[in-house]
C-alpha cells in the first residue's frame, strides 16, 4: 500500500475507535478519502508532502465534470480538511493545503416542517385502537422487518410520539434499550453522534403510548422464545423478532412516511421532519434557545439557531396581519 494510502486506513481507524464516529459517518469519509487518494494515484503525486491546494481544486473540478452537486464537492472537501487536520497533528505534513480551498457556496434549503396542528392531528389519530393502520408489504431491501410498514399501532405510536416529542434522531430512536428508560426520573437516555449520552424528557404523551406498547412488546417476545430481551433489549423491535429484534432505521422511515401519506401530511415527511418540527414548535412557544440545543444534542448552538430561520415566515405573517403600516 502507498503511503498516502496507509495514511488514509490510519485515519479511518481514528475516527472509528477513538472518536467513536458512527458507521455512516466512516462509510462517508472512507468513500471520500479513498476517492481522492485514488485521483491522486492517477496524477502520480508519489507521496503526501507533494500534495498542495491546486491537486485539491483539481479534484474538485473532476467531481463537476462527473455531474457532481456542490453539495457533493462540499462533502468531499471537508472529508479531506478533516484527513490533513489529522495529519497535521500527526506531524505527517507542515499545514493544511485544504484551508486555502474555498468551500462550494450552497444554496441553504429549509426543511418544511408540518404545523404544530398538522403533527397533532397525526398523533391524535394514532391513539385510536389500530389508529396506525393494516400492513402493507414492501420488499425492498434485505431488513429482518421489511415487510413491515404501519403494521403494529401501538409501537408505531410510540415512534412518532418519541421523534417528535422528544426530537430525537431516528439513529438514536432504535438505539433505546428498556433499561435506557429512566421512569423515576421521566427521563430516557438517548446516544447521540459520537456515542455522546444526553438525558432528554418523557413527556406524558409519550409516556402513555410507551406503558401501552410494553405489555404487547413483551407478549410478542414470549411468543417468539425470547422472553430474555422482555426487561432489557432493544425498546423498539421488529414485527417478526427476527435476529435480535431490533428495528432499524429504515423501517422507521417506511412506518414515518406511511402513515404521514395516510393522514394527508407532505410525501416528503421523513423521521429528521418531526424532529425539526419539535425544535420548530418549541421556539414558536417560546423555549430558550439552548434549552433546545440541550434537548436535540447539538453540538454547537449555531446549529439550534437554524431553528429562528424556520419561523421567520411565520413571523412575517403575523407582520403583515397585524402592522398598521403592513397594510
Amino acid at each position: 500500500m502507498s503511503e498516502l494510502g496507509e495514511l488514509a486506513e490510519g485515519f479511518l481507524g481514528m475516527l472509528a475507535h477513538e472518536r467513536g464516529a458512527s458507521e455512516h459517518t466512516v462509510r462517508a469519509y472512507a468513500r471520500e478519502v479513498r476517492n481522492f487518494v485514488a485521483y491522486l494515484g492517477r496524477e502520480e503525486i508519489g507521496g503526501v508532502a507533494g500534495v498542495g491546494h491546486l491537486h485539491i481544486r483539481g479534484y474538485l473540478g473532476e467531481l463537476y465534470e462527473r455531474g457532481l452537486t456542490k453539495t457533493s464537492a462540499a462533502r468531499a472537501l471537508a472529508a479531506v480538511r478533516s484527513w490533513f487536520n489529522w495529519m497535521a497533528k500527526e506531524g505527517k505534513v507542515q499545514q493544511n493545503p485544504a484551508l486555502l480551498v474555498s468551500t462550494p457556496k450552497l444554496a441553504k434549503h429549509l426543511p418544511r416542517v408540518p404545523s404544530a396542528e398538522e403533527v397533532n392531528r397525526v398523533l391524535n389519530s394514532l391513539e385510536e385502537k389500530g389508529g396506525a393502520g393494516s400492513a402493507r408489504r414492501l420488499r425492498q431491501g434485505g431488513d429482518a422487518d421489511e415487510t413491515e410498514v404501519a403494521a403494529w399501532p401501538e409501537r408505531d405510536r410510540v415512534i412518532f410520539e418519541l421523534l417528535y416529542g422528544c426530537g430525537m434522531r431516528n439513529s438514536e430512536l432504535v438505539g433505546i434499550d428498556m433499561a435506557d428508560i429512566q421512569w423515576e426520573n421521566e427521563a430516557i437516555l438517548v446516544r447521540g453522534k459520537g456515542k455522546k449520552e444526553r438525558y432528554v424528557p418523557l413527556g406524558g404523551e409519550a409516556a402513555v403510548a410507551l406503558r401501552a406498547l410494553l405489555p404487547e412488546r413483551e407478549a410478542k417476545l414470549l411468543r417468539a422464545g425470547k422472553g430474555r430481551l422482555v426487561g432489557e433489549g432493544p425498546l423498539l423491535t421488529n414485527l417478526r423478532m427476527r435476529g435480535g429484534c431490533r428495528l432499524t432505521t429504515r423501517s422507521v422511515g417506511r412506518i414515518v412516511k406511511s402513515i404521514a401519506l395516510s393522514r394527508g401530511l407532505a410525501a416528503d415527511v421523513h423521521p429528521h421532519t418531526l424532529r425539526h418540527a419539535f425544535g420548530t414548535h418549541m421556539l414558536e412557544e417560546g423555549a430558550d434557545l439552548r434549552a433546545i440545543q440541550e434537548m436535540l444534542g447539538h453540538e454547537r448552538l449555531s446549529t439550534t439557531q437554524r431553528y429562528t430561520q424556520l419561523t421567520v415566515g411565520q413571523v412575517q405573517r403575523v407582520y403583515d396581519e397585524t402592522h398598521p403600516r403592513a397594510k
